[in-house]
């Protein structure tokens, strides 16, 4: 089963990506900011993100950052999903190295043709 960190400072976003996520057959973890998604990756690599951009403590720009150069730090596929939907976000979130970008509020059919795109669902 594939697994997928859901990184968000909301509690209600976090409970509804999860329930998608299960429903699709993925495993799911949750961090409330990127510094406790840091530890989580550092714990065991999940093959997903699905990240924030806006959070406390650490924003999801920067886990990014730091993600990438942890050891098997580039292997998990990270879909951005923010209110944040002007191209210089993307343009950065993209050049950091996320795979996929989407705006809030987003649904089933969203996260399924997202994911079906960067192959981790068929």
């Amino acid at each position: 089963m594939k697994s997928c960190l859901i990184v968000d400072d909301s509690k209600v976003i976090r409970m509804v990506a999860k329930k998608i996520l299960q429903e699709l057959s993925f495993e799911t973890l949750e961090a409330a900011d990127g510094r406790a998604a840091l530890d989580a990756c550092q714990q065991a690599m999940p093959d997903a993100v699905l990240l924030d951009w806006n959070m406390p403590v650490m924003n999801g720009i920067e886990f990014l950052r730091e993600l990438r150069k942890l050891p098997g730090g580039g292997a998990p596929v990270v879909v951005f999903c923010t209110t944040e939907n002007d191209i210089e976000h993307i343009q950065e979130a993209i050049e950091a190295g996320a795979n996929e970008y989407i705006m809030k509020p987003f649904d089933s059919e969203i996260l399924q043709t997202k994911f079906v795109q960067v192959g981790l669902l068929s």
